[in-house]
């Protein structure tokens, strides 16, 4: 083998594997590609990676070379190794090389934009790995290419630096909160992937059995069980990088299959819990970003939330706060207001500081499209002038109906402020559509703000098709108030249940247990759920609790949306290696997919 790596050809691109074991073995890589400073000049080192991009400037070669880490420049003269600059030439983008040469610095061609630009690496030796076809797409970070084109090669994709950075930071994050549990006594047990269907409000994936013929596992949507089995069981502290699977429709913030963070603790309550997931978000910050948040964090109850921000979600990181003014406009001469209110409805409002001159009249004209989604069925405003409010409605408005809206919506001369009459749930969802919107495009968000909150106190039932769904899960235990009176009166019950929400986004739930089996029946009952089915259902986990089970309580926080948010990502498919589309699907495996009939009568399976 000549010095320079001249190619051997062994009847495939590249080299033969032996010669290239040989050149591993006997030239490991010394430095990743972002790694070399001015203080390295004159070592000779052996760097790995892609071919990022090629240039020949009249007989010199230029490549970019890149690894997970970053670029460095390796020049490519004839005058220092001419068999190193042949091999060169026939380099392509994406091929797998490794080079040997001496760092040198850049004199007076200083590249300020990379790490590396102060030096470039004078090639003695190049071995090429592989040959790389053309790629689909340029592997750049500003590549200009469909997401379902990039789906379909989601190998090249990640080759890119800010998938490699995500994607490290996602690990970082895992190993972070792996070192704070760990540190508070927990212990990491794995519970059953291959499990009973016990749906949780989505569908389960089932899987066929091949030894129980017409018999069926299902994919967990969660170790809720398990975990609360495993406190019966004594463990105390249990937590779990577990993977989940809901066979659902799906949006940015969700996958078919996810990972969470999923932990329970014995003989504690909300509180205890609280603590430890502070903690544990807080290492989480500052190894992933270096930032200190404040402990402990805010907490808000859920009707407060409803009321102020229009969702249980809410982003605390800029005001623009919500005010049900229905009281004040119950008699008025504008009949949307008036009559919404006499039918049981409710009229709110929030207050645009600066907004009287802040939007055009076709700006304010496209407004109810960011409500109607919701079910609103108009969006009114009002500007709040010099000379006095003008609008289309604000000549219904007497002027000590005006006084109390703008005390109440805390609004001022030189402010807007928008109002939606409709039943209460299209009010606040349309109100909190309407706010968010606001924040993104004024810019009234620190987007280098981290606030975290907590959401306590949910409903413990919502009301559906006549009957009672769960707000949280059935497992949650009544608010202590209501736990003699939840089954009479669902509607008012309240919940231990909790969420943590950050900068709007929810991060996961959780919930104070019920360890009561006569309790835990009475939810089922309330749930329309009989003693027969939640049996069925559910036997051997109500036959675990006769046998003196302890308080506990837990949580499940979404890794995948934790490192959304730590990374700046719009979708959690910029944080997840191989995502599915919002189809379910996955370009690049082409899955899902049909399966050989044979497989199918093995398990007695028939498509229709």
């Amino acid at each position: 083998m000549a010095e320079g790596g001249i190619l051997i050809d062994d009847g495939v691109d590249g080299r033969c594997g032996c010669v290239v074991e040989r050149f591993i073995q006997d030239h490991p890589r010394s430095h990743h590609n972002a790694e070399l400073r001015a203080a390295d000049v004159g070592a000779t080192v052996v760097l790995m990676g892609w071919v990022h991009g090629a240039r020949d400037h009249g007989g010199t070669i230029f490549i970019d070379l890149r690894d997970k880490r970053g670029v460095t420049q390796v020049r490519f003269d004839p005058s220092v190794s001419k068999d190193a600059h042949g091999v060169a030439d026939g380099l392509r983008s994406e091929d797998c090389i490794a080079i040997q040469g001496e760092v040198v610095h850049r004199g007076d061609n200083v590249n300020p934009k990379i790490d590396t630009g102060e030096i470039e690496v004078w090639a003695r030796r190049v071995e090429v790995f592989s040959k790389a076809k053309t790629p689909p797409f340029p592997i750049s970070d500003d590549v200009d290419a469909g997401e379902a084109l990039r789906l379909k090669f989601r190998y090249l994709d990640l080759r890119r630096q800010v998938y490699q950075r995500a994607i490290a930071m996602r690990s970082g994050i895992v190993q972070s909160i792996r070192a704070s549990l760990h540190g508070g006594g927990f212990l990491d047990i794995e519970t059953p992937i291959l499990t009973k269907s016990t749906p949780e409000g989505a569908r389960d994936y089932l899987v066929p059995s091949q030894v129980h013929p017409g018999e069926f596992f299902a994919l967990p949507q969660s170790p809720q069980i398990f975990k609360q089995l495993l406190m019966i069981s004594g463990f105390e502290r249990y937590y779990q990088i577990a993977r989940c699977f809901r066979d659902e429709d799906l949006r940015a913030d969700r996958q078919p299959e996810f990972t969470q963070l999923d932990l329970e603790m014995s003989f504690v309550g909300q509180a205890e819990v609280f603590a430890v997931v502070e903690s544990c978000m807080a290492a989480v910050v500052q190894e992933s970003m270096g930032i200190s948040i404040p402990l402990p964090f805010p907490r808000m109850s859920h009707a407060e939330a409803i009321a102020r921000f229009g969702t249980d979600k809410p982003d605390t990181r800029f005001g623009l706060e919500i005010a049900n003014v229905s009281a004040l406009v119950a008699d008025v001469e504008f009949k949307v207001f008036s009559g919404t209110v006499k039918k049981g409805g409710m009229v709110s409002c929030l207050a645009v500081p600066g907004g009287a001159t802040a939007f055009s009249r076709s700006a304010l004209d496209a407004m109810p499209d960011i409500v109607s989604p919701y079910g609103a069925k108009g969006l009114a405003w009002v500007k709040l002038s010099p000379d006095g409010w003008t609008g289309p409605i604000a000549k219904f408005l007497p002027d000590e109906v005006r006084q109390g809206i703008a005390e109440q919506a805390g609004a001022d001369v030189g402010d807007l402020i928008f109002f939606v009459a409709d039943q209460p749930k299209v009010v606040h969802d349309s109100l909190a559509a309407l706010r968010n919107h606001l924040g993104r495009t004024l810019e009234l968000i620190d987007e280098g703000r981290h606030d975290f909150l907590w959401v306590t106190d949910f409903p413990m039932f919502d009301k559906a098709d006549g009957g009672w769904t769960s707000s949280h899960h059935p497992f949650t235990s009544p608010a202590t108030d209501a736990l003699d009176t939840f089954d009479s009166d669902p509607g008012g019950a309240g919940s231990q249940a909790y969420d943590l929400v950050l900068n709007g986004v929810e991060l996961g739930s959780g919930s104070v247990r019920i360890h009561d089996p006569d309790v835990q029946a009475r939810v089922f009952r309330t749930l329309g759920i009989s003693d027969e089915e939640a049996k069925g259902r559910f036997g051997f986990f109500l036959e675990a609790l006769s046998y003196g089970t302890p308080p506990h309580a837990g949580i499940a926080l979404g890794i995948d949306r934790i490192a959304m948010l730590m990374a700046g990502a719009d979708s959690l498919r910029e944080v997840t290696a191989f995502p599915k589309t919002q189809r379910a699907t996955c370009l690049m495996s082409e899955t899902p997919s049909t399966v050989d009939p044979a497989q199918l009568q093995e398990l007695h399976i028939k498509v229709r």
